[in-house]
């Protein structure tokens, strides 16, 4: 099976399905990286830290082993003032070239706009007579996101995947992006992610545990 996992911003991928990825990759099944924006210097960020995120971005390449990656660098915080139909156009390229038939978006309902916009794009990317290829389609918990979401229509996991043998290498992965990570209580740290495994391991009946909502699944 060829999973992709489509982050808005680099660290997304690894908060929401860090574990699940390196366990799909451990069965035997082929995963894929799209990101969708990256720092560039010409918005304001300096040369040193697109440097620094750069080697990021290799090196988690390297420990998910993923089996090809796109990174389409568009500016952070700014996909609102983007024309949609060209963020679906880039989106839609990488699926016609991978052909995944499982793909894990951020959840529609994330505090960040960044994450709406880039759920809104794959959708209309996953039209079933036209990637006929995408069976799957779920959203993932990204903590300091999708615990600040909206109230109204709040994430409510119904598909669970066990991750207890996965936990300690997907904060090795997370430790990565040290320049996202803080100490407790700031939401992503190695502390909440270890909490946020556990009670939804318990809601699974396992040590940890990643859950995601299924917005699509044809068998």
């Amino acid at each position: 099976m060829k999973v992709m996992v489509v982050s808005p911003h680099p660290d997304d991928e690894t908060l929401g399905a860090g574990g699940t990825l390196l366990r799909l990759k451990k069965e035997g099944h082929q995963i894929y990286w799209l990101n969708i924006t990256d720092a560039k210097e010409k918005d304001g960020w300096s040369a040193s830290f697109i440097k620094q995120r750069k080697e990021q971005i290799q090196r988690v390449c390297d420990f998910f082993e993923f089996d090809d990656a796109f990174n389409l660098k568009f500016p952070p915080a700014k996909l609102e003032m983007l024309e949609k139909s060209i963020l679906i156009q880039k989106i839609g390229s990488c699926f016609q070239t991978v052909e995944p038939e499982w793909i894990i978006l951020p959840d529609p309902n994330d505090a960040h706009s960044d994450h709406k916009i880039t759920y809104e794009s794959c959708i209309s990317c996953s039209k079933i007579f036209r990637y006929p290829y995408i069976h799957r389609i779920t959203t993932m918990e990204i903590l300091s996101e999708t615990d600040f979401g909206r109230i109204d229509n709040p994430f409510v996991p119904n598909y669970f995947v066990n991750i207890s043998d996965y936990m300690k290498s997907k904060i090795q992965a997370l430790e990565i992006y040290d320049t996202e990570l803080g100490e407790h209580p700031f939401p992503r740290s190695v502390d909440s992610v270890k909490a946020l495994g556990t009670l939804r391991g318990a809601c699974a009946g396992v040590k940890y545990a990643e859950a995601f909502r299924i917005i699509k699944w044809i068998e």
